[in-house]
């Protein structure tokens, strides 16, 4: 399958990267997407339950490194993705890289912001944690894949993706995050005592 070409919303340089390593602005540039990819900063607080002063630094940051663009309205100000239509992404360089340096904090972020997410979610009652409506589930699984299989979760991630770029409507009411993380492990041979031990 070739792999889709990188718009104009690829993150490529470690600067521009780097202004996502903190959670704060993950959950702006995830909520800005989630409502369309553009949003006034009331939008904005309202959805992340946090005051409108609190985020005019981050979005300043944000706009200031090209990773939004801010836009004076009747309504006050407005932020809009930088390229309409396209969600932000970041283009890995791996290997001893500022690149990956900047991608792998991000990458810190995210966990953060998931962690948080799941907390706030479990401290809920309400929250169904059973059946085909589920919302809330962390785990991690680790096995052998061949290249079918390893296409195949690409292949599902994706498709999980677009289902979450769907914009808000009648029907789809509930707002979700999911966070993954799917990298390679290395298999370690058994430490000498242990396999003494057995």
């Amino acid at each position: 399958m070739a792999q889709k070409k990188a718009g104009h919303s690829a993150l490529e340089k470690a600067d521009e990267i780097e202004l996502l390593a903190s959670p704060t602005r993950i959950e702006l540039i995830d909520t800005l997407e989630a409502l369309g990819g553009e949003a006034t900063v009331a939008e904005l607080a309202a959805q992340l339950g946090r005051p409108a002063d609190g985020l005019y630094y981050h979005l300043r940051q944000l706009a200031a490194g090209g990773l939004i663009v801010e836009e004076e309205s009747a309504e006050g100000r407005r932020y809009r993705s930088r390229v309409r239509g396209e969600r932000l992404r970041l283009r890995y360089r791996p290997g001893a890289s500022a690149n990956s340096k900047a991608v792998g904090r991000v990458a810190a972020s995210v966990l953060r912001v998931a962690g948080r997410d799941f907390a706030r979610a479990i401290a809920d009652a309400d929250t169904n944690v059973d059946g085909p409506l589920r919302e809330l589930w962390a785990s991690r699984g680790k096995g052998w894949v061949g290249r079918t299989e390893l296409a195949e979760i690409n292949r599902l991630l994706l498709r999980l993706i677009t289902l979450l770029q769907r914009p808000r409507s009648a029907r789809r009411d509930r707002l979700i995050a999911l966070s993954w993380i799917l990298a390679p492990v290395d298999a370690k041979p058994a430490r000498r005592g242990a396999r003494n031990a057995d």
